[in-house]
């Protein structure tokens, strides 16, 4: 496993150190549309996806499951959270079929996994708002996979939401360096009306997340 020292990466480390050993619990009540977004990946027999910010593992394993003949990989800033994949992975006696590297998204390259020549689905999964350059990551996203499909699941603005509870789900969020960014839905929207209308994000109550799956080639005009 590839160990990259990072301000961003040293910063994950602290804040889920601990917090690794809960998240899965926890996460489940807010997370919404993850297991949708597996459910709709589609990949083919032999295709290879990376999930950027796998975190503990938990969606890699169900993508292993749902498409056995597919290559798996995971990347994540945090050391600390991939020791919690490393073991999800074990526990599921799937060491074999899904590899993970530490590294940043912004850094996203097949050339970070031992044989990996491409990737034909690339995932985030409730990571572009933990991701700072998050345009930048969606521009490697794009350059890792130009001809595949990028698939994302994330806060929305909350733009909808009853005032006090927007308020405290932003202040619980910010204890995890989590921003939702409505300007990822709304440019995700103006592009996917331009240039692929059949793939509008999927908006989840009153703003709270969406669900988006696409051409990469969608998410290049976004990152510019």
């Amino acid at each position: 496993m590839l160990t990259v020292p990072t301000d961003h990466g040293a910063l994950m480390d602290k804040v889920y150190r601990h917090q690794r050993y809960i998240y899965d619990f926890t996460r489940r009540f807010y997370l919404a549309g993850r297991d949708e977004l597996i459910g709709n990946l589609g990949i083919r027999p032999g295709e290879s996806v990376v999930e950027v910010g796998c975190g503990t593992g938990r969606n890699l394993v169900k993508m292993a499951r749902r498409y056995p003949l597919a290559t798996i990989f995971g990347v994540d800033a945090s050391g600390e959270m991939l020791k919690s994949a490393q073991q999800a992975i074990e526990r599921a006696n799937m060491t074999g079929r899904i590899q993970l590297v530490h590294g940043l998204a912004e850094d996203l390259t097949p050339e970070m996994f031992a044989g990996c020549a491409r990737f034909d689905h690339v995932v985030f999964s409730y990571s572009l708002s933990m991701i700072p350059e998050w345009k930048q990551a969606l521009k490697r996203a794009y350059r890792a996979s130009p001809d595949g499909k990028i698939h994302i699941a994330d806060f929305g603005g909350l733009i909808g939401a009853w005032l006090p509870f927007a308020w405290l789900m932003r202040l619980w969020l910010n204890l995890f360096h989590v921003t939702p960014r409505e300007e990822i839905l709304q440019n995700l929207r103006i592009c996917s009306e331009t240039m692929e209308p059949g793939t509008v994000p999927r908006i989840l109550s009153a703003h709270y997340a969406f669900i988006w799956q696409g051409p990469s080639k969608t998410v290049q005009s976004l990152a510019l």
